[in-house]
């Protein structure tokens, strides 16, 4: 793994990102924009549920298309 390897968000977790959790904190962001979070295999579901049951999650996409569409 190099240095540019994205890595999960999850707290003390190492391993590669392999997802993206696009998400916004109505109360402080504008409709439109997108905060991110990365998420291995293994954090996807619980970072995944953290940010819905706030009703912050707006999409989950695999990290190599959230990457082509920005690119």
């Amino acid at each position: 793994m190099s240095d540019e390897t994205p890595i999960c968000s999850a707290k003390g977790c190492r391993v590669a990102a392999v997802w993206v959790l696009a998400w916004n904190n109505p109360k402080i962001h504008t409709p439109e924009r997108r905060k991110t979070w990365l998420a291995c295999d293994e954090h996807r579901e619980h970072l995944s549920q953290f940010l819905g049951v706030r009703g912050m999650l707006k999409d989950v996409v695999p990290l190599e298309e959230w990457t082509d569409q920005r690119s």
